[in-house]
C-alpha cells in the first residue's frame, strides 16, 4: 500500500519583523485591509448584540413593571386580605425556619447513611423535598401579595 503525498498548504504565513525604513507595499497591505474590515464587522456585530440586549432588558423590565402594577392594584382593592397575607407569611416563615432546622438536624446526625444508601437518600428526599418545595411556593406567594407596596419617592410613611 503506497500512500500518495500531496503538498499541504502552509498553516502559517511568514511575517517579516525586521525593521526597514520603507514599509513594503503589496500583499501586506491587502492583509491589513482585510483585518481592518474584519474588525469593523466584529464591531458592527457587537453593536447589534448590544442593541438586542437593550431591547431584551426593556422587555423584561416592562413585564416586571406590569406585574408589580397588577400586584399594587390588587393590594389596593383588597387591603384587608393583603394585610392578612403579610401576617400569614410571617407566621409561615417561622414554620419554614423550624422545618429547615429539623431537616438540617437529620442531615447532620446521619450524613453517612444518606451517602451510603441510595434507598435512604430517596426516602429522605421523598419525605422532605415536596413539602419544602410547596412550602417555599406558598410562602413566596403570600410574601409577594402581603409585602409592602413601595412608597413614591419623598413620601413619608
Amino acid at each position: 500500500m503506497s500512500q500518495s503525498t500531496r503538498p499541504a498548504p502552509a498553516l502559517y504565513t511568514q511575517l517579516d519583523i525586521t525593521s526597514s525604513p520603507n514599509p513594503v507595499a503589496g500583499p501586506a497591505t491587502g492583509t491589513s485591509l482585510e483585518q481592518s474590515q474584519l474588525l469593523r464587522d466584529i464591531l458592527q456585530a457587537v453593536d447589534r448584540q448590544n442593541e438586542l440586549m437593550e431591547e431584551l432588558i426593556a422587555q423584561v423590565s416592562l413585564g416586571q413593571k406590569q406585574r408589580q402594577h397588577e400586584i399594587s392594584q390588587w393590594k389596593e382593592a383588597n387591603p384587608r386580605l393583603a394585610k392578612s397575607c403579610r401576617v400569614a407569611s410571617e407566621a409561615l416563615a417561622k414554620v419554614q425556619t423550624e422545618f429547615l432546622a429539623t431537616l438540617t438536624t437529620e442531615i447532620n446526625e446521619n450524613p453517612e447513611v444518606l451517602m451510603d444508601g441510595e434507598f435512604m437518600l430517596n426516602e429522605f428526599i421523598d419525605r422532605y423535598g415536596p413539602r419544602l418545595a410547596h412550602l417555599n411556593g406558598v410562602l413566596q406567594v403570600l410574601a409577594q401579595l402581603g409585602g409592602e407596596t413601595p412608597s413614591p419617592a419623598g413620601a413619608v410613611s
